[in-house]
């Protein structure tokens, strides 16, 4: 008689930022990532105001991105 065991957790791969490929914990990814546990969004290529508001689960937020919009929330290189 073969013994199969099912894991408690899903197979799938989510500790990377599906934007920038940045590693993603499992907590970050549950915490703020979509209901998949994907993040779309990390630390690493947004802010903080903007991953909290929703943009590291997909969601489209009114606070301008730092990759496109230079010079907000630090995203301009010192001169």
């Amino acid at each position: 008689m073969v013994g199969v065991t099912v894991a408690p957790w899903p197979s799938v791969d989510n500790s990377m930022c599906k934007h920038c490929g940045a590693h993603v914990t499992d907590h970050f990814s549950r915490v703020f990532g979509d209901n998949h546990n994907r993040a779309h969004r990390c630390g690493d290529c947004d802010t903080y105001a903007r991953l909290s508001r929703g943009s590291a689960a997909g969601v489209d937020v009114s606070i301008p991105d730092p990759e496109t919009s230079p010079g907000r929330h630090g995203g301009e290189t010192d001169v």
